[in-house]
């Protein structure tokens, strides 16, 4: 039982097509593409973040260490 071909695949896709409707189908890759837009920017701030803090710790190091 190897891999589908690719009649296989559009076979299952009119079906779902057929089933859910092309809007349908629209409206929930319109939100998962929202999904994974906000999951990245989420990243990015939480990246940008992390490196500002390393930015503040690296700076306590160095007056801590002056004043000895």
């Amino acid at each position: 039982m190897g891999s589908f071909s690719i009649l296989h695949w559009l076979i299952v896709l009119v079906i779902v097509v057929l089933v859910f409707g092309t809007k349908k189908l629209r409206n929930v890759g319109s939100d998962l593409g929202g999904a994974i837009k906000s999951f990245k920017d989420a990243m990015k701030e939480e990246k940008k973040s992390e490196e500002e803090r390393k930015v503040e710790t690296i700076d306590a190091e160095v007056i801590d260490k002056t004043k000895h």
